[in-house]
C-alpha cells in the first residue's frame, strides 16, 4: 500500500488544498492529511476545528485520514510508514520553498520522497491567507472554500477584527 502525508497548516481548508488531495489519490491508496501547529502564524480556528473542518470537507472520501501533528513531518510520514510527503505548489515562489523543504526532508528521512502536485486553474491563486483576507473585508470566498468552512467562517464573521 502506497502512503503519503499531506501537511499543512489549513487555516482554513481552501478548494485548492482539496484539488492538491484529489491529485494525491490518484497516486496514494491512502493519505494522511497532517492539520500542523504552525507557532509562526496566528490561526483563525484552533488545531481541533481545522482538522474537525478538514474531516468535513472529505467526508465519504475513500483513502483519505485527517489527524493533527505538532511534530516534523518526516517523522510523522516513518511513524505512519509513509512513503511520500505531498505538497501544493502555486507559483515559482511555492516551488523555491518547497525544494528547500524537499532537500531538508530527504536528508532527514532519505526513504521519504516529496511529491508536489499543482491545483487547477480555479485554485492556482487560492491561499488561506487570501481567504482570510478577503472574507475579513466582506468579500465572497464560496468559490474558494468547502461549504463547512464557509459556514464556519459565517460563524466568526461577528468575532473577526
Amino acid at each position: 500500500m502506497k502512503v503519503a502525508v499531506y501537511p499543512g497548516t489549513f487555516d482554513p481548508v481552501t478548494n485548492g488544498h482539496l484539488d492538491v488531495l484529489k491529485q494525491a489519490q490518484t497516486v496514494f491508496d491512502r493519505v494522511v492529511v497532517a492539520v500542523a501547529t504552525n507557532l509562526e502564524k496566528r490561526p483563525m480556528f484552533s488545531v481541533e476545528d481545522r482538522v474537525d473542518l478538514f474531516r468535513q470537507a472529505v467526508d465519504g472520501w475513500s483513502g483519505v485520514e485527517v489527524m493533527s501533528t505538532d511534530g516534523l513531518t518526516v517523522d510523522l510520514a516513518k511513524k505512519l510508514g509513509a512513503h511520500a510527503i505531498v505538497r501544493g505548489v502555486r507559483s515559482a515562489g511555492d516551488l523555491e520553498t518547497e525544494s528547500q523543504m524537499a532537500l531538508m526532508n530527504r536528508r532527514l528521512a532519505p526513504l521519504v520522497t516529496t511529491v508536489s502536485f499543482f491545483p487547477g486553474e480555479p485554485s492556482v491563486y487560492v491561499s488561506s491567507s487570501l481567504v482570510k483576507e478577503v472574507f475579513r473585508f466582506g468579500g465572497d470566498v464560496s468559490h474558494q472554500v468547502p461549504p463547512p468552512v464557509l459556514k464556519a467562517l459565517s460563524e466568526k464573521r461577528g468575532s473577526i477584527s
